[in-house]
């Protein structure tokens, strides 16, 4: 039986719709990847601040390792380490880390909830993956405003200055990983925001007009 002209633009209208969906769908998920990277960069590279032409010693920190200068030799001397919380020269740092190491773990679980496609409704897999990187948002944006909390600490003194205090650099500078942390709130934002869009239009994929006309013809 011919399809009549309503039916014909509705199914026109669902292939479309579908088609976009997915369009945007891979687009999301391949977003989400290099999210996932980035996040991974913020959490290990030691760049988030460092010296300046009028600091007393060079080097430069991150959430848990860190380098100083020798005023003898020049030579830097490097400590801290993720699983060696004493190594770490500063509470707030500790905290730091612990909030953006969550907020990099949930952005590789919304990754692993890619499979989740395969068995599960995809509205509600992209409403959980939603969910997630807003968590993930949230957490990035706690480490982020913790971290200068720890700049009194004497390490970091020693390489910025004595005039160096909790949210004052002194002679320091931010450097390039606090940087993109501070990006990757943002990203992590608009990627919940396009995860939350696509779960809604999972949920209409089907035109209402569509759907009963057919159903009639059946």
């Amino acid at each position: 039986m011919d399809l009549l002209p309503a039916q014909e633009a509705a199914k026109i209208y669902h292939t479309n719709y579908v088609r976009n969906s997915r369009a945007i769908g891979v687009m999301w998920a391949v977003f989400t990847i290099c999210f996932v990277i980035i996040t991974m960069v913020v959490f290990i590279q030691p760049y988030w601040i460092g010296d300046s032409v009028n600091t007393p010693q060079a080097g430069y920190f991150g959430l848990f390792h860190y380098c100083i200068g020798n005023a003898l030799t020049s030579e830097l001397t490097c400590k801290g380490s993720v699983l060696d919380f004493a190594s770490i020269p500063s509470p707030a740092f500790r905290t730091a880390m612990f909030f953006v190491g969550t907020s990099m773990l949930l952005i590789v679980g919304t990754m692993v909830c890619f499979s989740l496609f395969f068995f599960c409704n995809a509205g509600n897999v992209y409403k959980i993956c939603a969910w997630m990187q807003l968590a993930s948002a949230v957490l990035m944006v706690m480490g982020c405003m913790i971290y200068p909390d720890g700049w009194d600490s004497p390490e970091v003194k020693r390489m910025c200055g004595q005039r160096t205090d909790k949210y004052s650099l002194g002679n320091c500078t931010v450097r390039w990983a606090y940087i993109l942390a501070i990006i990757s709130i943002l990203d992590a934002l608009l990627l919940a925001l396009l995860s939350f869009t696509l779960g809604n239009r999972q949920d209409k994929l089907l035109p209402d007009d569509f759907e009963v006309e057919g159903a009639e013809n059946s």
